[in-house]
């Protein structure tokens, strides 16, 4: 039987030991996929003494079913959609537009919130650990590599507790290194991995942010 995370705080200290190899390099950069990726990145930085930020994306709802991904936007207006989700759900172009535009609006306010006055991290030429707390469809993530590579960044890691195995052998094509802790099969959903699984609220994801300067002796 496989084990659950107590939260995201320890499946964040267990990856960390899968990225030994990136400790104390002045070219790491985590970046957490807000908001529930943060914590996990959170101690991952921490452990690997490397600085900490966020890379935001969100998430295109189903119309009536928003947990159900059709897609992702991410920054630098970069869309990845799920065509076969929408061609099955018969999802349309305004309905598609529609979602685009609030979730937009989302990802400003959250750029906003998180991020102040900071300019944006430059991935350029860094060792990137792009860090979520799993991975289901992947459209999130794969939005979010598509920014990432407008950056040209020298290598890019995905670090995750959980994903499942069809995604884990297609995201090893995409990205130089996959670290993560299970590898279930039923996959069920993220938060069955989890024993505490609650939102994480943006005051957390800006109070991990600042604490993070504090810890890292690397620029």
């Amino acid at each position: 039987m496989q084990r659950h995370f107590r939260d995201r705080a320890e499946a964040g200290r267990l990856l960390a030991s899968k990225l030994k190899s990136y400790a104390k390099k002045s070219d790491v950069l985590v970046l957490g996929l807000p908001r529930g990726g943060v914590p996990v990145a959170f101690e991952i930085a921490k452990t690997l003494n490397a600085p900490l930020d966020i890379w935001l994306v969100r998430k295109l709802g189903v119309p009536g079913n928003k947990e159900l991904a059709m897609g992702a936007i991410g920054m630098g207006d970069v869309r990845v959609m799920n065509k076969e989700i929408v061609k099955s759900l018969k999802v349309s172009d305004e309905a598609i537009a529609r979602v685009v535009d609030q979730e937009k609006q989302e990802l400003e306010r959250r750029d906003r919130a998180y991020r102040g006055d900071r300019p944006i991290p430059d991935p350029r030429d860094r060792a990137i650990i792009l860090v979520d707390d799993g991975i289901a469809t992947g459209s999130t993530l794969f939005a979010a590599l598509t920014s990432l590579r407008q950056h040209h960044p020298a290598s890019i890691a995905v670090a995750t507790p959980i994903i499942p195995p069809s995604l884990c052998k297609k995201l090893r094509r995409e990205v130089d290194k996959v670290a993560y802790l299970l590898q279930p099969d039923p996959f069920h959903f993220i938060g069955f991995w989890y024993d505490d699984f609650s939102s994480t609220p943006d005051r957390v994801v800006c109070d991990l942010l600042a604490r993070s300067v504090s810890l890292t002796s690397i620029p």
